[in-house]
């Protein structure tokens, strides 16, 4: 599996289908597999963020900057657990942590305002004043319970968008 020139082995399909809680069918995996060799322009068994870049969904994508961060250097089963909060099979678990990590941009597993105000204003360009993102987000945070000096961990994001019917899907070809 490391090098993309190779075809992947029913044992590695089962592999990375176990690592990825079966989020994804077999066949998903497969074309998975010849997308990421796409991507892989070198063939040297990992995507670079400049690959990343190349997809035109992800180069727009206005907080791609966060998910490049996230995504330098996946080896194909990273990239597919990458993939998988994606999934119409993944639990909202599994997309709450997903969300938690593209705020949690330091890794310290803490969430300060600074951090939400950074992916709202990436979320919202020039379209709102930074004035208004802290109004909003201070409402947010307040309804929620919380005031602008928390530190929200994974398990307060768990409270606040658990049962949201949180969608976050894309559907893979399958040939």
């Amino acid at each position: 599996m490391g090098n993309t020139s190779s075809m992947l082995t029913q044992y590695d399909i089962e592999e990375v289908q176990e690592h990825c809680n079966c989020t994804f069918s077999q066949q998903e995996i497969v074309s998975l597999y010849q997308r990421f060799c796409q991507l892989d322009r070198n063939g040297g068994g990992f995507i670079s963020a400049e690959e990343f870049l190349s997809v035109p969904e992800f180069a727009v994508n206005p907080v791609s900057q966060r998910l490049l961060r996230m995504l330098d250097g996946l080896n194909f089963k990273e990239f597919v657990a990458f993939l998988s909060a994606f999934s119409p099979r993944a639990t909202t678990q599994q997309k709450i942590e997903f969300i938690f990590k593209v705020y949690d941009s330091d890794g310290n597993g803490r969430v300060a305002m600074n951090d939400m105000l950074e992916v709202l204003r990436d979320l919202t360009g020039q379209f709102i004043s930074q004035q208004q993102r802290e109004q909003v987000l201070t409402q947010v945070l307040e309804e929620a319970g919380y005031t602008k000096d928390s530190f929200l961990v994974l398990s307060d994001f768990m409270k606040i968008l658990g049962n949201t019917g949180l969608k976050m899907e894309v559907e893979v070809p399958v040939d």
